[in-house]
């Protein structure tokens, strides 16, 4: 792990800040030189810089690091899809959530909606590596959809997510109760909003009995 990821963990927010800005300007240095060989380190620790951005309310440049991120992955990706498509996925999530983060919403649903094509496309070849990422990616385009009043597809997406959190879970539920619990209260939310207070109310206290039983 690294040293701005450690103390990210700690919540050493600046310092950790700080160790990110000197991976970027370590690994801009290096790929200016050798782009062949850095341009994936560079992706990399763009896009925790990013987070750790974020997380310290700095949205604007969040995003536009986030950006820079995307358009190196989007390169990568380009020549070794098989290395490099899941890496881009994961960076189009972010570039999502920094875009709303801002008001940004239909650019928001867009990015996600790359994702998502991303990680099915992985998922339909490699279900165990991927069916995480895809559950990820379908959460957030539900919230996205959610925040844009599109409240029947974001019913449909979180169903798919709570279906593929629930077949994870029954395989390893020490790792996958917790996101399983997430997407209940997110697939209630939906619920909700559509009047189904009964169901939403079911979705509801079966997450409260994961979370309790974690």
């Amino acid at each position: 792990m690294a040293l701005s990821e450690r103390l990210h963990f700690m919540n050493r927010l600046e310092e950790s800040l700080s160790a990110s800005e000197q991976e970027v300007e370590l690994h801009r240095s290096l790929a200016s030189e050798r782009p062949a060989a850095f341009n994936s380190d560079l992706a990399n620790s763009l896009n925790n810089l990013s987070l750790c951005l974020s997380d310290l309310g700095r949205r604007e440049e969040a995003l536009s690091t986030i950006e820079q991120a995307v358009v190196l992955y989007r390169s990568l990706a380009s020549e070794r899809p098989a290395e490099f498509n899941n890496d881009l996925a994961g960076s189009l999530h972010n570039f999502s959530n920094r875009l709303s983060d801002l008001g940004r919403h239909e650019e928001a649903l867009s990015a996600i909606e790359q994702a998502v094509e991303l990680c099915h496309s992985l998922a339909s070849e490699r279900p165990a590596a991927f069916n995480s990422d895809l559950a990820k990616s379908l959460n957030s385009l539900s919230n996205h959809l959610s925040d844009l009043g599109r409240c029947e597809e974001a019913l449909s997406t979180i169903e798919q997510a709570v279906e593929l959190y629930r077949s994870l879970a029954s395989e390893r539920p020490a790792a996958f109760n917790s996101d399983l619990a997430r997407s209940l209260n997110n697939l209630s939310n939906c619920l909700s909003d559509l009047g189904c207070h009964e169901e939403a109310l079911s979705a509801t206290n079966e997450a409260s009995e994961l979370l309790d039983s974690l």
